[in-house]
């Protein structure tokens, strides 16, 4: 087939590697003017290691991994009330640290470069609009062109502008909220940035994060308990009109807040955005179809976003070559094969949990780390990752495609 794929982040490169090997042809069109390889730090577990394994780049992306050893909770002076350390034992469940940190722009990278030569890239263009019958899609993109495809996939985000278009005009709002909202950007790195994560509550629902991914930078995490219009539409108002919410909302938090609002001022990395889930009852209609945040986000405190990218992105190349001739039947398999996982990654998501984290009053913070340190220190956290039997992809395994088998093409 002809396949167009809108969006060239994780997702969409994944898809077109698995869609480029079952033999189609595809062109991502990604409207950044080129590869969007920035961003934080994201994670792999799970059914998103098996993924990337079975595109043979599991040794590449551990080339590239992130020195984090663990997480510590740490008070207003900086001081560690409990750690809680990666599982790096093999088996088990990941805990809080993944076993396989890497940076955003890593992974986009290492995903292009595995696909570029049998697929068409088109940077700094959109496809803004399409229509359809039964033999074929037409998109229309923002340069003034348009383009006749035998399947159109939105992989466009979170904020998907080709869902839209693909879910039905009474569906209801796409977005479960959480009540968080978060922002990140980088700063200069010190010498008392180590390579465990530390996370920080301020009274009223605040939590400052801080992780070091190279010897030059850290990245900086604001998160926030807030239920108001503002907080919502923050994020869609220009970005010194976010900078100074941030700052507005953070400004007497305490620890280390004076420099990390110092670096928001002045980097060039900074991104705002409400914690939400995409939840939508179908993910297809006629010749276009959603993969990744687009269809199914399942927010940052899932830790399973990528992960869930990845493995939708395998199970949607794998089902259309399972059946290619019958394009209606395979994007209804997909559905059916991959939304147990999703609704089961989408659960680990529990809004009363969170917020037990993030405690509204300075007595409830010291609760929180005197709970948290006494499971520590009976090792807790550790027992649970290492007998676990899962990880947070539950009990669901990957089909197996024998079309998308390396060499199979």
């Amino acid at each position: 087939m002809k396949v167009l794929v809108c969006g060239g982040g994780v997702a969409g490169q994944a898809l077109a590697y698995w869609l480029a090997r079952g033999g189609h042809r595809v062109t991502v069109a990604e409207r950044f003017p080129a590869l969007r390889d920035t961003g934080a730090q994201v994670d792999l577990r799970g059914q998103g290691i098996d993924a990337v394994e079975r595109m043979g780049l599991l040794d590449t992306v551990r080339d590239k991994l992130v020195d984090e050893a663990g997480v510590a909770f740490v008070n207003a002076r900086g001081k560690a009330r409990a750690t809680i350390m990666a599982n790096t034992s093999g088996r088990g469940r990941q805990s809080l640290t993944s076993e396989y940190e890497i940076m955003r722009g890593d992974l986009v990278r290492i995903l292009h470069e595995a696909a570029k030569d049998d697929v068409n890239h088109l940077f700094g263009v959109a496809a803004e609009r399409f229509e359809q019958d039964e033999r074929k899609v037409v998109a229309h993109f923002s340069d003034g062109s348009s383009g006749e495809y035998d399947l159109l996939v939105g992989a466009d985000g979170q904020g998907s502008r080709m869902r839209r278009a693909v879910l039905p005009d009474d569906s209801p709002d796409p977005y479960w909220r959480v009540g968080m909202h978060m922002a990140y950007w980088f700063v200069p790195r010190i010498a008392s940035d180590t390579d465990i994560r530390d996370t920080y509550n301020a009274p009223g629902g605040r939590m400052i994060m801080r992780r070091s991914h190279n010897p030059t930078e850290t990245q900086v995490y604001f998160v926030l308990r807030e239920e108001s219009e503002e907080a919502t539409a923050v994020h869609r108002e220009p970005v010194e009109r976010q900078k100074e919410f941030w700052a507005d909302r953070f400004r007497d938090a305490g620890w280390q807040t004076g420099r990390f609002l110092e670096g928001m001022r002045t980097t060039g990395s900074f991104y705002s955005q409400e914690v939400v889930q995409v939840r939508t009852d179908t993910w297809s209609k006629g010749r276009a179809v959603l993969v990744g945040d687009a269809a199914h986000c399942a927010s940052p405190f899932s830790g399973m976003g990528i992960s869930g990218g990845l493995t939708g992105a395998y199970v949607l190349a794998g089902e259309i070559n399972r059946c290619p001739h019958d394009l209606p039947q395979a994007l209804a398999n997909y559905d059916t094969v991959l939304r147990p996982f999703v609704d089961e990654i989408q659960a680990e998501v529990k809004p009363h949990l969170l917020r037990v984290g993030m405690p509204m009053s300075r007595l409830a913070i010291d609760a929180f780390h005197s709970v948290t340190a006494l499971a520590c220190f009976l090792r807790v956290p550790d027992l649970i990752a290492r007998f676990s039997r899962e990880d947070r992809g539950g009990s669901w395994r990957l089909p197996d495609y024998p079309e998308l088998r390396l060499g199979a093409a």
